[in-house]
């Protein structure tokens, strides 16, 4: 059966003008901010890894598609979302060539052998982030910022020192390229929200979770953090990839729910899962891992909350 014929279901049909090409360029719109704060926090090499990254995915897709006879669908802009988005969560020191294996492995491995965009069953940019972080812990972990090698604030925090909340707010503070600034990360968000790419159902349920786990299980770490401290809490909101997470990749349309229900139970496990790496895990950060771990329980997530049909044997 041919690859173009079209596939008929029975009524209802949804109808809608958006295109994923449409979509695509929309997340790319909102990405750009964050992206631009990062190029400006931390000089050209910042750029450099942006390009290369998004590059590579590029290529990478085109070259598979081409050699496997496929149709090239890298104008749909999905392989430059993920590009990007591995670029933004890449240290800013880390070298160029392994932005490139990233981004060959998220769109080969976590993508295309998987079927291509709708059939992945993790979001390509964390699952490139997770491979880079297993394979190479160190460059994946070193931050310099103005020059000086240090911990990230998150890091900081978990050992118990005290943070600047304002300076993770605006950004002037080590880590990834693309998550420094929550500022400019909530730009972009309201952005997506106000065009209708995506609503706060996951990012919202995903940030409460995360608030009442932290307010009630932080005062059990080694910060000290009393019941609902809000400096602490604070901190915790604005440090590492949580905002980057949360608005961007969390609600990738391709490894979320689709059902109303099950984006509200997505969200509450995402929380959880993150607030336990990082109060009781060995690293500081928990949002990849948070994700790509809820992203493998998507179809039972689904499964659970399908909505019942009308008429026999369902809802009247």
């Amino acid at each position: 059966m041919s690859e173009n014929q079209f596939k008929i279901s029975a009524s209802p049909h949804i109808r809608s003008k958006s295109t994923t090409e449409g979509i695509m360029q929309l997340v790319t719109i909102a990405l750009l901010p964050a992206a631009a704060f990062g190029v400006w926090n931390f000089g050209i090499y910042a750029l450099a890894m942006l390009v290369t990254t998004t590059a590579a995915a590029v290529a990478t897709e085109y070259i598979y598609q081409k050699l496997m006879h496929k149709p090239v669908t890298v104008r749909d802009f999905s392989a430059v979302v993920t590009g990007l988005l591995l670029g933004m969560n890449m240290p800013p020191t880390a070298p160029l060539w392994m932005g490139a294996l990233g981004s060959v492995f998220g769109i080969l491995i976590v993508k295309q052998l998987f079927g291509g965009l709708g059939q992945n069953f993790m979001n390509p940019a964390l699952g490139a982030r997770c491979f880079l972080l297993i394979s190479f812990t160190g460059p994946m972990t070193r931050f310099v910022y103005d020059g000086v090698t240090g911990a990230t604030p998150l890091a900081q925090l978990k050992a118990g020192e005290a943070v600047n909340s304002m300076e993770m707010l605006i950004g002037r503070i080590p880590g990834t390229i693309g998550e420094t600034s929550v500022i400019a990360i909530i730009i972009g968000a309201i952005f997506l929200i106000l065009t209708g790419v995506i609503d706060l159902r996951i990012p919202g349920t995903y940030i409460l979770t995360f608030v009442i786990f932290v307010g009630i299980f932080g005062q059990f770490t080694e910060a000290k953090a009393g019941l609902f401290d809000p400096q602490y809490i604070t901190a915790q909101l604005c440090g590492g990839g949580l905002m980057l997470g949360a608005w961007f990749m969390a609600t990738d349309y391709v490894s979320s729910p689709i059902t109303k229900k099950g984006q509200y139970v997505y969200g509450i496990l995402l929380g959880v899962l993150t607030g336990l790496f990082r109060l009781f895990g060995g690293s500081a950060e928990g949002v990849s891992y948070a994700i790509i771990i809820s992203n493998l329980f998507v179809p039972l997530i689904e499964k659970a909350t399908l909505p019942k049909p009308f008429g026999k044997g369902g809802e009247k």
